[in-house]
């Protein structure tokens, strides 16, 4: 398994049982992506694509194959082993937010944190530098009902990058937001990924996320059915050649 590639997917099947039927939600899907990338995992429901995001982020176990993710492999884990290499290295975006209602969003933000060896004052100000980097400083004491679908979103990522991920992991992040939201979402993580150097897999059904990422994987029918360049990779290697 190479090193250089921040997820590393060999021939990885998931078949899941249902009383006498077998569902392959992937089959045989081999993917190698870059450190450093922001990608999209597209395709139809029931294509796969939360499944892959699953693997990668430890939360499912592959049927065969291989999965490794930061040069280490996490296939053969132990339950116990993998939540904590999860808490270490993945940070998890969802459609819906996940956040606390009767927590604020410093202590929404702090929760990742409650695991670590940090004392209170440094989990402040880990907590507050994320919340700024998302843009959201002016809001810390703030309940999730105090905010708007967007800000909400904006917590979540705060919470998923204040521990330091090596990847940040996002299940259609821009799936419950209107037009203008979902834009600035996508601007967020697109700064997420160049300021950072974080990897981010994304899974989205939402065209407009081909202008931001550098590929875009599609799946079809639990099978890797291409894989093209987003336009933001269309750019950067015209910017390349040019």
């Amino acid at each position: 398994m190479d090193q250089k590639f921040a997820i590393d997917l060999e021939h990885v099947t998931r078949i899941y049982k249902r009383d006498e039927f077998e569902v392959r939600a992937l089959d045989d899907v081999t993917v190698q992506i870059p450190a450093g990338r922001f990608v999209a995992i597209m395709g139809p429901s029931g294509s796969g694509k939360t499944t892959m995001l699953n693997l990668v982020a430890g939360i499912d176990h592959a049927s065969t194959g291989r999965v490794a993710v930061g040069g280490e492999e996490i296939t053969g884990m132990k339950e116990r082993d993998l939540a904590g290499w999860r808490a270490r290295h993945i940070g998890l975006v969802f459609q819906f937010y996940n956040l606390i209602p009767v927590l604020t969003a410093f202590e929404n933000v702090e929760l990742p944190l409650l695991l670590t060896s940090l004392n209170k004052a440094e989990r402040r100000e880990h907590v507050e530098t994320a919340l700024k980097v998302v843009g959201l400083a002016d809001r810390m004491d703030h309940y999730p009902r105090q905010l708007s679908g967007g800000q909400e979103q904006r917590v979540a990522i705060a919470r998923a990058i204040v521990a330091d991920p090596t990847i940040i992991v996002a299940d259609e992040p821009t799936g419950d937001l209107d037009a203008k939201s979902a834009e600035e979402i996508l601007g967020l993580l697109v700064d997420m990924n160049r300021q950072f150097q974080k990897t981010i897999v994304m899974v989205t059904h939402d065209p407009r996320a081909e202008r931001y990422v550098d590929t875009v994987y599609r799946l079809d029918k639990g099978v890797l059915a291409g894989v093209e360049p987003g336009m933001r990779g269309v750019t950067s290697e015209a910017a390349a050649h040019g």
